[in-house]
């Protein structure tokens, strides 16, 4: 849960220069309006007029040092991968409300990146974040570690000042706790509910639910450089034995969609003319046999850090045992988990929330991006995301996604088996707060919540 809760709490906090609606396109934010030339190697934006908490106004170099910092290594930001291509030496402000950002490769899909999480827009020279200062439309006030966070209105807000005074985070892992603190009257919102508490919830005239249905995704990934799924065969023998119409009726409660082992389904740039990958149980079994892995011991990585994690694995660890595998869940600390699963494990379930499905595959599976956590390692994928980024052509881009979309289903070495729904419920007395995928312009936007 705790990724979501950092990303509302910066969403409230800070702003990006652009939006992602919910298929993904843009939307302007602090950038009121960018452009390239001919190349792709040079692109010039153009700030609105805003200003940070303390009443400095934005300015095009607190872009650049924003961007710098996200694009240094010494960070580990994850975001990084949107900024690598960026010559900083060579890129510069025009003006307080202009910047020009120069690439050392073209990039046509480059302002995709600038809207993810990690991209937000601090002050030059921020280096302490204990009293965070930046644009959005809440101002910091407290925050304790591991507890509650406490953000009061900005009414200089460039959009315009929330209704809601004050806004108050408190994380609360167990989903249980969560949904008994609202029905309590204790909160006013609980996030990232399971599908059977959803199930439970509708109807409830005390609550209302807000579901964005298959918008987030669902998969396990497999750790290529390390036994045993360096071995091809056995990764395929993975993705041949899952059955993805079980999970989505047992894990999901049949409130998601079944995947095809790719991210982004319904979002720009995804690829549709990839047949479904069936369960086979022949198959698999045969290729288990071939690499000489039957009764072949691994676990798979779990944790309650989603609330269909803890049953998925469960389920996808009986589905591997029929293939001749012995399979076993391991259950991590919620706290921890997507750290370190990063490093632990061969095989760790993982969730994905709205990105750019360009901005998606550059990190997960380009050699050395920055969220290649399963070590997948491919010249030629990384020579289609080239080619891809290189066009100035919005067709040809997308088709040369898509081709590279092929190889990562063939051997990327993901299992996204299916897209949850994304359910919130909030009291009854909260207005203005819409269905929206997480991540996109208008999920958690409480600067539009209203209380009666």
């Amino acid at each position: 849960m705790s990724l979501f809760v950092d990303q509302a709490r910066a969403k409230a906090l800070f702003d990006t220069l652009v939006a992602y609606d919910a298929d993904t396109s843009l939307r302007p934010r602090l950038a009121e309006s960018w452009d390239s030339d001919d190349s792709g190697t040079r692109w010039r934006i153009r700030l609105r007029q805003a200003a940070f908490h303390d009443g400095r106004p934005v300015t095009a170099d607190d872009v650049l040092y924003s961007f710098r910092r996200v694009a240094d290594p010494a960070l580990a930001s994850s975001s990084r991968q949107y900024f690598a291509k960026v010559d900083f030496t060579r890129s510069k402000a025009v003006s307080p409300g202009e910047l020009e950002l120069v690439l050392g490769a073209p990039d046509f899909e480059f302002p995709s990146g600038w809207g993810a999480p990690g991209a937000e827009i601090v002050p030059a020279g921020t280096t302490a974040f204990g009293a965070p200062v930046g644009s959005g439309p809440f101002r910091f006030v407290s925050f304790t570690p591991g507890g509650a966070a406490v953000f009061r209105k900005n009414e200089s807000y460039w959009d315009g000042a929330p209704t809601i005074d004050e806004l108050e985070f408190v994380p609360v892992n167990d989903e249980t706790a969560r949904v008994n603190a609202l029905l309590s009257g204790q909160v006013d919102y609980a996030h990232d509910l399971a599908a059977g508490t959803a199930a439970r919830l509708t109807g409830d005239g005390r609550v209302s639910l807000l579901e964005a249905r298959g918008t987030t995704m669902q998969g396990l990934i497999l750790r290529l450089t390390q036994p045993p799924f360096a071995d091809p065969r056995l990764v395929r023998a993975v993705l041949s034995g899952v059955d993805r119409e079980a999970l989505n009726r047992v894990a999901l409660a049949g409130r998601g969609e079944i995947g095809n082992d790719l991210f982004g389904k319904g979002l720009r740039g995804y690829a549709t003319g990839i047949p479904q990958r069936p369960r086979d149980v022949d198959l698999a079994r045969s290729l288990v046999r071939e690499a000489g892995a039957e009764g072949l011991n691994f676990a798979v990585e779990t944790s309650d850090v989603d609330p269909g994690f803890p049953t998925a694995a469960t389920l996808i660890s009986q589905q591997l045992n029929e293939i001749g595998l012995k399979v076993t869940p391991n259950t991590r600390a919620s706290s921890t988990y997507f750290g370190e699963t990063k490093t632990k494990g061969v095989a760790a379930l993982t969730r994905t929330a709205t990105l750019p499905v360009p901005t998606f595959l550059n990190q997960r599976f380009r050699t050395g991006g920055s969220n290649n956590v399963n070590g997948f390692a491919s010249p030629e994928f990384d020579a289609l995301m080239d080619r891809a980024a290189a066009s100035s052509d919005e067709g040809a881009r997308l088709a040369l996604f898509g081709d590279a979309q092929r190889i990562v289903h063939e051997s990327g070495g993901l299992l996204a088996w299916g897209f949850s729904t994304w359910t919130i419920a909030a009291s009854k007395r909260v207005a203005g707060l819409v269905t929206a995928p997480p991540n996109t312009f208008d999920w958690a936007r409480f600067d539009r919540a209203r209380l009666s």
